[in-house]
């Protein structure tokens, strides 16, 4: 879709299209015949543009909910924006600092530009990519949301007098994902200079960001949502209050070092527990075996046992039933004996791929079980678990 065909779509013959393309759905069986009658009574680019973005509304709604049914969206907009509950966070952090204004550089299609101006920030995003400034400003006038977008260029955009900024920079291109920060548009280089000159700065990077590169002083905030690891938050200045922050969405429970120490290493027990990913990332799985008394598996491994259930928001917990020395035969053997049917299979520190697993075990029945593969004390080792009680 380019700029022409999308400003035709904000148009009233454009929305109508819209309309009627999301009242016949974009299956693959219906498709073409919905393009061929929109066909006889639209131009063909603003179909073909009706149907990308009713395509792109379905794929942005575990991110925006309710809003992406109104909203616009580009391809590489819809993987990198940040969805609503992540953009709600980190504007509510911001927002108790009281800034009179925040410059939100790189701000894409609006959505932690949206999330700013309803926290009660007043914010200007800016965008290089002409397509994206007309969408982003489609979205705010789509959800009556107050702020402003320029069309310029984050590396030379002015960034005195601004008492705040945020920097997303671009971590895809040519539809690939970029994880190198020193290949992300713009490169890293402009976070560091928005960091240097803006008392209150902080900037979104991917979850994979390497700790070395954290510079001191800064503080690395993970951020996961309903389990998945979503993305790393660079605060600097006065809005960095520790090293190293794990944060849980929806609860929005948050985990920082409190230097407990090193936890043991020790046998399972009656209960498994599978770190959150952003636990991981922060480097604080340590952290959390000390809040539940609990003992690593394997000293180099993120899976934490105790003999009582404790629950904590940081971590999933299983109900052990068995352990064994990893052995094809044996574990199919007693899966069968259960009537195992449903296997969920979960691993770390462990080299066998699971679907391949799946098929040797030739299992059939009504039961489920979890599998974990991991090493104890190094050795190769399999735990027949099952989920624990929700608290």
């Amino acid at each position: 879709m380019d700029l022409a065909a999308f400003q035709h779509l904000r148009g009233e013959r454009g929305a109508d299209v819209l309309a009627a393309v999301a009242e016949h759905g974009t299956s693959a069986d219906g498709l073409i015949g919905t393009i061929n009658a929109l066909r006889r009574s639209y131009p063909g680019d603003v179909v073909a543009a009706a149907v990308t973005q009713v395509r792109l509304r379905e794929r942005a709604r575990p991110k925006f909910g309710a809003d992406a049914d109104v909203m616009f969206f580009t391809p590489d907009g819809v993987e990198q924006a940040t969805r609503t509950s992540v953009a709600r966070h980190r504007a509510t952090r911001l927002r108790r600092h009281e800034p009179a204004r925040l410059l939100d550089l790189c701000c894409g299609i609006g959505g932690d530009l949206i999330a700013l101006a309803r926290a009660g920030i007043a914010v200007t995003g800016v965008e290089l990519d002409p397509l994206t400034v007309e969408v982003a400003r489609a979205n705010l006038q789509a959800l009556g949301v107050d702020a402003t977008v320029q069309c310029a260029d984050a590396e030379s955009t002015d960034l005195e007098g601004w008492p705040a900024a945020f920097c997303d920079p671009a971590r895809r291109g040519s539809g690939r994902r970029i994880f190198d920060p020193r290949a992300y548009s713009p490169a890293i280089d402009v976070v560091w200079r928005m960091a240097d000159q803006v008392p209150l700065a902080a900037a979104k990077l991917g979850p994979g960001i390497p700790h070395e590169l954290v510079p001191g002083g800064v503080e690395a905030e993970w951020v996961s949502d309903s389990g998945a690891v979503k993305e790393a938050t660079l605060w600097f200045g006065a809005l960095a209050t520790t090293p190293r922050r794990a944060t849980v969405l929806p609860s929005g429970d948050t985990l920082t070092d409190s230097g407990l120490g090193a936890p043991s290493v020790g046998a399972p027990g009656r209960w498994l527990y599978e770190p959150d990913g952003a636990v991981i990332r922060a480097h604080l799985v340590g952290e959390v075996a000390a809040r539940i008394e609990g003992r690593l598996l394997d000293a180099s491994i993120a899976y934490m046992s105790t003999d009582s259930l404790v629950s904590t928001p940081f971590a999933r917990a299983y109900e052990v039933t068995d352990v064994m020395p990893f052995s094809l035969k044996r574990l199919r053997a007693l899966l069968r004996e259960r009537g195992v049917g449903r296997l969920t299979v979960k691993k770390r520190g462990s080299a066998i791929d699971p679907a391949m697993l799946r098929r040797a075990l030739r299992l059939s029945g009504s039961e489920e079980a979890t599998v974990v593969l991991t090493r104890v004390a190094g050795a190769p080792t399999a735990l027949i678990c099952r989920p624990a009680p929700s608290p």
